[in-house]
């Protein structure tokens, strides 16, 4: 893999921000190029677009208008058509079609939980918020490869206890999550449960077994095989620690003394609070 780095200019960002500097980093495949966009946002999220031959695919797009603004432009930067925008986990700024989604997302979007999101989001950040007005989704469906701009994606199941998204393996060589696996404390968003620690685990296990060398996720940007087996030792270390300690201070205390130097040890405590509800 050939990485490069470009910093794009800062620009205005979401009401609670002074500013947001996007960041593109670009990786060579073998038959595609991936772009990979940090937001800088309040959310860490990460856009992505994948570049084949003639065509490109745009997924999990910014929520911010001034990061679509960016986001876009450097989309027009690279001179090729967008073949599909391709919302997996977030729903984002573009209005253009086709779009696609995994099954189940759709709908998922448009009601409950995601809807209630997103509605905080409206009351949290207002006019900053991309437009995202209601559409239809084309469909994509699970465990069949998908040719998109020359480029072969493979979408399937992600952790049950998460959003129905998918993990889409792309050109057999990168894997997208909905979070990255990178060398931090989880946090409770991502893990709000027993089961989900047990879920994270197998798709953890399941991503090391895909075949890819990067893998990428909708927050966080792009991580190694090393920090993808970090993180299968630490859920490892999460159930070992959940059937010994009796508390949620216990395995707080016990799960940073475990990992000392490792960043996020500010959400622990949260983190324990719902394993020990």
């Amino acid at each position: 893999m050939k990485v490069q780095n470009l910093v794009l200019g800062v620009v205005a960002a979401a009401a609670v921000q002074a500013a947001a500097a996007g960041d593109v980093q670009t990786v060579d495949f073998d038959g595609f190029k991936l772009h990979v966009y940090n937001s800088g946002d309040v959310m860490a999220d990460t856009s992505y677009i994948v570049e084949g031959s003639d065509e490109l695919v745009t997924l999990e797009e910014p929520l911010f208008k001034a990061n679509v603004q960016e986001f876009d432009a450097y989309v027009q930067e690279l001179g090729k058509p967008v073949a599909a925008h391709l919302t997996d986990y977030h729903l984002g700024g573009s209005g253009a079609d086709p779009r696609l989604a995994p099954e189940g997302m759709g709908q998922f979007m448009a009601e409950g939980v995601y809807a209630a999101m997103m509605q905080g989001f409206k009351q949290s950040f207002g006019d900053a918020m991309a437009d995202m007005s209601d559409t239809d989704f084309e469909i994509l469906p699970f465990n069949e490869p998908q040719p998109l701009a020359g480029v072969e994606f493979v979408l399937s199941h992600g952790a049950d206890t998460d959003f129905p998204g998918a993990s889409i393996l792309i050109g057999g060589q990168v894997l997208l999550t909905h979070w990255t696996p990178v060398q931090m404390h989880a946090n409770v968003l991502q893990i709000s449960s027993r089961q989900a620690v047990e879920e994270e685990l197998k798709q953890a296990q399941a991503a090391q077994e895909s075949g890819a060398v990067l893998f990428i996720g909708s927050h966080g940007g792009m991580a190694s095989p090393a920090d993808l087996q970090f993180k299968i030792g630490y859920l490892h270390t999460m159930q070992r620690l959940l059937e010994h300690c009796s508390t949620a201070a216990a395995f707080s205390g016990a799960l940073q003394e475990a990992y000392p130097q490792l960043p996020g040890a500010e959400g622990v405590d949260a983190l324990a609070a719902a394993l020990y509800k």
